[in-house]
């Protein structure tokens, strides 16, 4: 009797574990500005969380949760975090501790149940005090001169969120990311234009942050790079959208724009400063002016990426996705295939197909900027109209300017010119 006494009280001593919260896993993401931590957790869960100095530590007490094994290794070693601790405390909670490099400004939230995971418990960790990496915007720029155009490339989701996945694992997140840094490559190679990656590595970054970015740096232009996915695997091709202000324009495109939009919450223009008639009516017109150039560019964007594959709409879609929405920056959105089709899940793997993607896209924008000459730029340089008996290299040596970056500025492959043709003439000191 004595024994069975000692075992219930025994039993009674342990920890309550009945209904309680399990933390699987942990996954860390470091960006340029934060570090995010992810806890997979088998359930919702209460959490609390304070940090500590000397040394610099964040603490997080989760209500009856336990984690059945120790968080070691280096993929727990990222950013800000240097190593991730935990203990039972109050015989039922859990206490994880992130030990630290450097002060940390916290931000925590739970999310439910989505498509690619289970309950989390997220942490955002910001730098206290760190000095903002300068950018020579194109604002700075234009009070040095004449300035490049500055484009800015977005490579679709990252970090947690892996966008759409094909039937051989391919994340969506991987592809675009490297069509997107051969893009840059592309675009830095040219002459009077300069690229910025809004994501520089795999790490999430919120869709209306993305626009942020772009309008920090003042962008001419905005290019989201993305991978289609169908239900029907059979569904191919190419199709480039611009910002519809009516929504989308059919049912295909409303359904794709929900889903892109669906991990953030729309954003808008403050225009706190005016009264709200002149807001509506600034704000309208600078919104019909940029439609129309994305629209214009999404034009020759497509015409490009018919030489390099079928195209799944033939002409530019418009849709309310959230990365388009800046009123004064032309923007565009690029599906480049559908991951979901083996075939193009494929191509989508092959650097060699990406980089033909790239071309493609960087060929519509050097049109559209042809075209369309921004004022205070180095592609808005001079012009000559080639007169009976003109040559390239007289050309160059009376502009005093170089032959190849004469070339190069009118896109041109060899040295034969036409009568009436206009080149146009950068400044001699960008030779």
């Amino acid at each position: 009797m004595r024994y069975f006494a000692g075992l219930i009280i025994m039993l009674l001593a342990q920890p309550v574990l009945a209904g309680s919260v399990t933390v699987k896993q942990a996954r860390l993401w470091a960006a340029p500005d934060h570090t995010r931590v992810v806890f997979d957790i088998d359930g919702s869960v209460q959490h609390s969380l304070f940090t500590l100095r000397n040394p610099d530590r964040i603490v997080i007490d989760l209500r009856n949760t336990r984690m059945p094994k120790q968080l070691t290794g280096p993929e727990y070693s990222k950013g800000l975090v240097k190593r991730i601790r935990s203990a039972v405390r109050n015989q039922k909670d859990l206490r994880v501790v992130l030990d630290l490099s450097g002060r940390v400004k916290p931000k925590s939230f739970v999310l439910k149940p989505g498509k690619n995971y289970g309950h989390r418990l997220v942490l955002d960790l910001y730098q206290s005090g760190k000095k903002k990496k300068a950018v020579l915007t194109a604002k700075q720029q234009e009070r040095k001169g004449q300035r490049d155009l500055i484009i800015a490339i977005d490579a679709g989701h990252g970090g947690e969120d892996p966008g759409a996945t094909g039937t051989n694992g391919t994340h969506e997140k991987d592809a675009v990311f490297a069509i997107a840094k051969k893009l840059k490559q592309q675009i830095n190679r040219a002459y009077g234009m300069r690229a910025y990656m809004i994501r520089k590595g795999d790490y999430y970054i919120s869709l209306r942050q993305r626009t942020r970015l772009a309008r920090r740096i003042h962008a001419d232009m905005y290019i989201s790079i993305h991978a289609d996915a169908f239900r029907d695997k059979r569904a191919h091709g190419s199709s480039v959208y611009a910002l519809s202000r009516r929504g989308a324009s059919n049912e295909a495109a409303r359904w794709l724009a929900e889903k892109e939009n669906a991990s953030d919450h729309i954003g808008g223009v403050s225009l706190d400063d005016k009264d709200g008639l002149l807001a509506a009516v600034l704000l309208d017109l600078s919104l019909n002016g940029t439609i129309e150039a994305s629209v214009e560019l999404s034009r020759y964007v497509l015409r490009e990426l018919r030489k390099v594959g079928h195209v799944h709409k033939p002409r530019p879609q418009q849709a309310g996705f959230v990365v388009l929405k800046s009123p004064d920056i032309p923007s565009i959105l690029i599906e480049t295939a559908f991951i979901s089709n083996p075939r193009e899940e494929r191509n989508l793997r092959s650097s060699r197909h990406q980089k033909k993607v790239a071309r493609a896209i960087f060929n519509g924008v050097q049109r559209y900027f042809k075209k369309n000459i921004v004022p205070g730029t180095r592609l808005a340089g001079r012009r000559y109209t080639i007169a009976r008996g003109d040559t390239l290299s007289d050309i160059a040596a009376r502009y005093q300017v170089s032959l190849i970056i004469l070339k190069r500025y009118n896109s041109l492959n060899s040295n034969r010119l036409k009568v009436g043709q206009i080149l146009r003439i950068p400044q001699s000191s960008d030779s």
